[in-house]
Formats: C-alpha cells, structure tokens, sequence
C-alpha cells in the first residue's frame, strides 16, 4: 500500500504568505499611500489624532483604516480647520471609527460658516490691497492693511504679525 502524506503549509522554510487585507500598515507604509511624512504620523499619534500599536519589535504599526482617517485629516486641513478642531470633529463620531461620505457631509456643513468667514476675509483683503496699492503710504502705524484701525497697538509694545482675523 501508498502511504498518504499531507502537505504542511506556511513552514519556516516556505515564502512568507501573502499579506491579508487586514494586515496592519507599518509606519512606513501609511506615509507612503497617504503621501505625508512619518514624522505627521508620529505628531498626529501624539496629538490623539491617530491612534497605533507596536509590533513584537516595538514598530508603530496601524490598521488599515487609518489611511481614511489620514486623508481626512488632511483635508480638513486644507479647509483650514485646527488640529484641536479636526480632534473634535473625530471626538464626535462613535467609538473614534473612521469617517465615512455621511460623516464627512455632516461635518463638512458645520464648517461652511467657517469657509464663508474665510472667504470673505480674503475678499476684504483683496479690496484693501487694490487701495494700497493707488496709496502707497506703506506706514507702520496708518496702514489700514498692515495694522487696521491701529488695533495692533492694543497688544502692547514690540513686534506683531499680520493676522487675518475671522472669528470675529
């Protein structure tokens, strides 16, 4: 009689197996496919904005949802959100999950407001521009671009930024 073997697979000698949907992305990996850099990772890791795990040689590693939640990030980024506000807005959905389209269109309308303020701020600046310009006076303490109604003063003495304020 034949004798019957069976073959044993994913032995130590055999390839690796390939990797399943579900394996976790090196910190590597997740900059790479979400075009930032690691170190955006580790700063966002630490702001509570991400959250990873280590492997059994103590690489940061992170599930695969974690590039949805990336490109949120960053996209809410781009609207011009904080980093505090993008952490709220993540603190809102259900156990610290990914986004998905409803959450984004439910999020992204309570920032219209947010954008409208934006605009026109920069719609003001522009207008302001073209009459500096014709003006040219380019005075420390009477440009209504660079230090408007003189409000910079009500900060004190000593050197101050060009702010365009929108929350007011």
């Amino acid at each position: 009689m034949a004798a019957m073997l069976e073959v044993e697979a994913n032995l130590k000698s055999s390839p690796a197996a390939p990797k399943t949907a579900a394996a976790p992305l090196t910190i590597g990996q997740l900059a790479r496919r979400a075009g930032v850099a690691t170190s955006a990772l580790r700063f966002y890791e630490a702001e509570g904005l991400l959250a990873g795990s280590r492997s059994a040689g103590g690489h940061r590693q992170y599930p695969r949802h974690t590039l949805r939640r990336v490109a949120f990030i960053r996209a809410a980024q781009t609207v011009g959100l904080s980093l505090p506000q993008i952490k709220a807005a993540l603190a809102t959905l259900p156990d610290s999950r990914t986004p998905t389209k409803a959450d984004w269109a439910k999020l992204s309308a309570g920032w219209a407001p947010l954008l409208d303020a934006r605009i026109a701020a920069l719609q003001e600046l522009r207008r302001k521009l073209t009459g500096c310009i014709g003006c040219g006076c380019l005075s420390l303490k009477a440009c209504s671009l660079y230090n408007p109604a003189d409000k910079v003063s009500d900060e004190g003495a000593g050197a101050r930024l060009l702010r365009i304020e929108t929350e007011r």
